[in-house]
């Protein structure tokens, strides 16, 4: 199977750019590059093997490819990653010391002749007595705790509460109601994997952080689907909230003056651009959502709702335009959502096949969602629809346990910052 490094490589010969003047551009060492490309090393973010291709000049289609094929490694960096767990050695125990007397029973027997035979070691000769001790010791306690357990309560036993207690993060609603309330192994396994999935996955819609509101019908998990598990969820999902890919224009409304703002970032900076000044995209929000399965079994994609938390009117804030460069036509698995609508849905775009899709470990799938409005500032949210055999749930797509937030800009102070400049200037035609 062809390898990322493979197709860096191959576009950097096309492009006929040093790896000097690539390394450069990208602000990183020329030793770095090299790694990347030879395939020594896989970046930890994709922004930079995306600023990488742009430079190539990429099309659209191998723009996806590269997308695809970084996925793959960095999935295979983190099965390399994980430390292979050994076996603990079995540590005996040291044997207890015997206290000085002596060992025999006939005291007028003669003692053993150090040249006749063997001495046995002191450890043999102590372990009877370690065992017997041992066996004493175990039936001695058993005899307490099956006192103190017993009638004491005016012939009562009492009830010890393990199986009834919820463990710790869970809430009291959540305990079983049946006959048997322990957890069973299936569900311990899943608890021990929760360092695992807290930082890859999204949040699952109707799990204890996120109360959310469904449409009819639209449940975490209809009757007889999944246990309700959150973390036997066989896909992943990446998100990037604030591509800038197209269009050429990429509008952010911000609460500060245009003396106040920093220059535009670089495409790969955009989200820490975003966040140090809590900006909100405006008019239109291009969203990249990456679903990749966590095996070889098919995981079948079944639908993508459109959830809206809330609606009010637009942000009265200025409003800055990025020059991201135009770039290809967005990749044809494209859907627009129209969130003026009163109920909002995906639509596929450019002839696109609508849902369902299918994934696996090796066959990702990217869609891009394209979300406008005019009307009003809106905080939404995704819930993907998945099946595996006869497992079946949803999970909640968001922006790192936020919702998306998308305001219209109509009327807004615009600025853009013009090649050559220092400064943002203020635009002859408002937003």
């Amino acid at each position: 199977m062809a390898t990322l490094a493979e197709l860096l490589r191959e576009l950097k010969d096309r492009s006929g750019l040093s790896y000097g003047v690539l390394a450069k551009r990208l602000h990183m060492s020329t030793s770095t590059l090299h790694r990347y490309c030879n395939g020594d090393a896989v970046p930890t973010e994709f922004a930079p093997v995306e600023r990488f291709a742009r430079l190539c000049k990429a099309s659209p289609d191998e723009l996806v490819e590269v997308h695809r094929r970084w996925i793959l490694a960095d999935a295979a960096r983190g099965k390399k990653a994980e430390p292979e767990r050994a076996e603990p050695a079995p540590v005996r125990p040291e044997p207890a010391q015997a206290p000085p007397g002596p060992e025999r029973e006939n005291p007028d027997s003669e003692p053993e002749s150090v040249t006749d035979r063997p001495r046995r070691s002191p450890a043999r000769r102590r372990r009877p007595l370690i065992l017997a001790a041992a066996v004493a010791a175990v039936v001695g306690i058993s005899s307490v705790a099956l006192a103190m357990n017993g009638d004491s309560d005016n012939g009562k036993k009492r009830d010890t509460g393990a199986a009834a207690s919820p463990r710790p993060g869970d809430s009291p609603d959540a305990a079983p109601t049946g006959k048997d309330g322990n957890k069973g192994d299936d569900q311990k396994k899943d608890d021990d994997k929760k360092e695992d999935g807290a930082s890859a996955s999204p949040s699952r819609s109707g799990g204890p952080d996120h109360k959310t509101t469904r449409g009819p019908g639209k449940g975490p998990a209809s009757a007889g689907g999944n246990s309700g598990s959150t973390f036997d969820v066989p896909v992943t999902v990446r998100t990037r909230p604030y591509a800038m890919d197209d269009p050429c224009m990429q509008d952010f409304l911000v609460n500060r003056k245009a003396s106040e703002v920093p220059e535009q970032p670089a495409v790969q900076d955009a989200a820490g651009w975003v966040g140090d000044l809590g900006a909100v995209p405006a008019g239109r929000q291009l969203i990249e959502v990456t679903v990749q399965g966590t095996g070889d079994e098919t995981v079948v994609l079944q639908d993508m709702n459109v959830r809206v938390q809330s609606t009010s009117a637009p942000l009265a804030w200025n409003n800055f335009q990025m020059a991201t460069g135009c770039g290809g036509d967005v990749d044809p698995k494209s859907f627009s959502i129209d969130l003026d609508d009163g109920s909002p849905h995906l639509k596929p775009q450019s002839g696109q096949r609508d849902f369902p899709y299918k994934v696996s470990e090796k066959d990702p799938e990217v869609f891009f969602i394209i979300a406008n409005t005019d009307l009003h500032d809106v905080r939404w949210y995704l819930e993907l629809e998945w099946s595996s055999g006869k497992r079946h749930d949803s999970l909640r797509i968001d922006d790192q346990s936020k919702p998306f937030r998308t305001s219209g800009k109509k009327g807004r102070p615009t600025y853009g910052w013009p090649p050559g400049s220092d400064k943002w200037s203020r635009q002859l035609q408002d937003g």
